[in-house]
């Protein structure tokens, strides 16, 4: 029976933020080991689905790294990097587009046989995703940025009831471009004016010491994240992350989150207990 009780008392926490995010929009980044788990992959796709019966709107944003350099690794292709970066020939462009839509189909399949509706889009689809060529010292080939989100496609699919599952590649001047997808779903986000952007990392948050999870920072305003930066408490991967969050809030979106996808339903503990996980970057 107090097991029972319990329960009921986790649906009642979970009751005033079913009321603040009915009919809202939440931009999910999905992507490191959350992605590869199929245990972890499950728990993230019913969290999504319970989002969307529940009357709010999730729309996903993912990408394939790790994937994408297995088969390139596979198909004899060596994979290279700048500054993060991968650098992507014309062959290479082919390969990722390849592995980002079989990833999508997979995603989308998932979440329809759990009772869902899902659509898989990439950037090229009515034109929602415009790029521009990365523009760094050194060529990347078809590494672009975003110039522009058409977010048309998005709304007609969250009004039909479908939950949009976005690959992070984009057009210009009829060529393809691979676009990183922390900045896609920040860029997604504010074109939105999503309530929420949540990414999925495999990390706990952002850290002062990333070796002791009690330096777990779990609130940062926009205007620390320059001093954080300088400090190397934002570094690396966490970088385009943290940028992805600046991007929506800058574009209206109220909060964004960076939280562990490695703990079993970590999007609803973020959602829906008071406590949250993660870190919340706000303006």
């Amino acid at each position: 029976m107090q097991e029972s009780i319990g329960k009921a008392d986790v649906l009642i926490e979970a009751l005033k933020y079913i009321k603040q995010f009915y009919g809202k929009t939440i931009v999910i980044k999905y992507g490191g080991h959350a992605m590869i788990d199929e245990e972890l992959k499950e728990k993230v796709i019913l969290d999504i689905v319970l989002m969307k019966y529940i009357g709010m709107n999730p729309v996903i944003v993912h990408g394939g790294g790790p994937e994408i350099t297995e088969v390139m690794d596979k198909m004899g292709k060596k994979s290279e990097f700048v500054k993060g970066l991968r650098v992507t020939d014309a062959e290479a462009m082919e390969i990722v587009e390849m592995v980002l839509g079989r990833i999508n189909k997979g995603l989308v399949a998932l979440i329809n046989e759990h009772g869902a509706k899902a659509v898989g889009l990439s950037g090229k689809d009515a034109g929602l995703i415009s790029a521009e060529k990365c523009k760094m010292d050194v060529d990347l080939g078809f590494v672009g940025d975003v110039s522009e989100i058409d977010p048309t496609i998005i709304n007609v699919l969250d009004r039909e009831g479908f939950i949009p599952v976005i690959s992070s590649i984009g057009t210009c001047n009829g060529d393809t471009y691979n676009i990183n997808a922390d900045l896609v779903a920040g860029e997604i986000a504010a074109s939105l004016k999503a309530e929420k952007l949540i990414m999925l990392t495999d990390v706990r948050g952002i850290m002062r010491d990333p070796k002791d999870e009690k330096t777990l920072i779990s609130t940062i305003k926009v205007s620390e994240i320059d001093s954080l930066e300088n400090e190397k408490v934002i570094s690396g991967g966490m970088l385009p992350k943290v940028e992805a969050c600046e991007i929506a809030l800058r574009g209206g979106v109220k909060k964004t989150h960076i939280i562990d996808g490695r703990i079993s339903h970590s999007i609803l503990l973020e959602i829906f207990t008071d406590s949250g996980i993660g870190t919340q970057i706000i303006a």
